[in-house]
């Protein structure tokens, strides 16, 4: 069926009307629209018209007054009957119809708002991870960070879902919650995943965000001006260093080595700090503890204040996490952000601040102004799936699954490709490879991709005009245990072909 037969009970009565006046005979106004609907694309050269005895129904005509209308338009040439299967519009109107498209488009732009003009921001110029929307009809997603539908607790999700859904709970949630966050959240969030980072704070000092991507755009839009000096790790989470772009020209790349973001003496210009202590973002590596502490006591005597982003801090193959900055934090100088969504489901958009109460403060303010608060709802069914353990239980899952994938997928490496070097890391849900410094890894992923392999190209992570293009990240929380070695076989191959050339 065509979109026209589909909409018709819409469409077809409203654009009549704007034609009510300009011909002498209904038939005429008919004939007008009609037109008018070829000309300006509802209606295309070979497509089939509405039926007679439907628009005589929506348009409130006799049947008789429609044929007329549809006769009058044959002679003319612009549409043709066909036995039994109705009129269409003439094929021959295809040069009249880009014609008449081409002097419309051309009106339009005469007369319309140069809105590149008047933006005062571009944000669509900035590089940004770009992830293919089909990847998962793909055999080998390598892709980071997406859901794995065979991992996801569905049976103990649902049960949360359908307690918010019960009468007592959602007169809790439906209502405006206007600036606040749902109370059950927050107290999960201050007595147990906080708790579990040695993060001991007061319920003011939390808010609930939309993801971690929220958090930092918020930061940015609160503490970041055109002066400001913000710091971010290179190679690091191309997001965070665009969120800062936006406000400011001081955007200063930070070395990052082997542990994490690297002592140097850049820190002491920054008014802020970004930085993923416990699986940097892309390579995954973790901070240790010594270098946390020289960073908040660099943060003390430099006057710089840290944000933290506990990128995937729960995905920890050694069963020991790292204490996170913020348990360090002696003098109120780590902001920390945190996320829901890096486990459970990126879709689900729930992530949280922990800042000092006059931060909070403004921040829920920004917030109010922007959507007031996170969908209640879905805070409620979050809630109830951490405090019953359901949350705790299934980390446990997904570092048990994502450590034999690592092991997998590195295996495979060192096995089909040991030309490529990955980079050791404790936990997470990728690796960061860097291939020979001759390879181009985005002309290698589109290759990969024609195979039906996922891979993400590196070039994106490194701030700076000057961009090693040689680096991957590849992904394994998608991709099932049995297809990781097949899919290594054909990035080797192609790597080698890659070479040859």
């Amino acid at each position: 069926m065509s979109r026209v037969a589909r909409t018709s009970d819409l469409m077809w009565p409203r654009l009549f009307r704007r034609f009510e006046g300009r011909a002498s005979t209904r038939q005429g106004q008919l004939r007008d629209m009609l037109v008018h609907a070829v000309v300006e694309g509802f209606l295309s050269p070979g497509q089939s018209l509405p039926s007679s005895r439907l628009l005589a129904s929506e348009l409130k005509l006799s049947r008789t007054t429609v044929t007329l209308a549809f006769q009058a338009l044959m002679d003319q040439g612009l549409i043709v009957g066909r036995p039994r299967s109705g009129y269409f519009v003439a094929d021959q109107m295809l040069a009249t119809f880009v014609v008449a498209r081409r002097r419309a488009d051309q009106r339009a732009l005469r007369g319309s708002v140069n809105w590149h003009d008047r933006m005062v921001l571009t944000p669509s110029i900035q590089r940004n991870i770009v992830k293919p929307s089909d990847w998962q009809q793909r055999p080998y997603p390598f892709i980071y960070g997406q859901f794995d539908a065979t991992l996801f607790p569905g049976r103990e999700w649902r049960e949360c879902v359908l307690e918010s859904l019960q009468s007592r709970s959602v007169r809790q949630w439906a209502p405006d919650h206007l600036d606040r966050d749902d109370d059950m959240l927050v107290e999960q969030i201050h007595r147990r995943l906080l708790p579990a980072r040695g993060i001991w704070v007061e319920r003011n000092e939390i808010l609930v965000t939309a993801g971690a991507q929220q958090a930092t755009f918020m930061l940015a839009a609160l503490l970041v001006g055109p002066t400001t000096t913000v710091g971010v790790e290179n190679p690091g989470y191309p997001d965070a260093r665009n969120n800062f772009a936006l406000r400011t020209a001081h955007v200063r790349a930070l070395r990052v080595d082997g542990e994490g973001l690297a002592p140097s003496a850049a820190l002491s210009s920054c008014d802020y700090v970004y930085v993923t202590p416990s699986h940097q973002c892309p390579t995954t590596v973790t901070m240790p503890l010594a270098r946390r502490h020289a960073l908040l006591a660099r943060a003390e005597r430099d006057d710089f204040v840290v944000i933290e982003d506990d990128h995937e801090s729960e995905l920890n193959f050694s069963g020991h996490p790292m204490p996170a900055l913020k348990s360090l934090d002696t003098a109120q100088r780590v902001i920390y952000v945190g996320s829901l969504s890096k486990t459970l489901a990126h879709g689900l958009r729930l992530g949280f601040i922990v800042a000092p109460s006059d931060l909070i403060r403004e921040l829920r303010a920004l917030r109010r102004l922007m959507m007031r608060h996170v969908p209640t709802n879905n805070q409620q069914a979050a809630a109830s799936f951490i405090a019953h353990g359901h949350h705790e239980a299934f980390v446990r899952r997904l570092n048990v699954a994502y450590r034999d994938r690592s092991r997998a997928l590195d295996a495979a490496l060192h096995a089909h490709a040991p030309m490529l070097a990955p980079m050791a890391a404790k936990g997470g849900s990728a690796l960061w490879v860097a291939a020979p410094s001759e390879l181009n890894t985005s002309d290698l992923a589109q290759r990969l991709y024609e195979q039906g392999v996922v891979i993400e190209p590196g070039e994106v992570f490194f701030a700076g005009t000057k961009r090693p293009r040689n680096h991957m990240r590849i992904g394994y929380s998608s991709i099932g245990l049995d297809r990781i070695d097949a899919g290594v076989r054909i990035i080797a191959r192609e790597i080698v072909r890659a070479s040859s050339r």
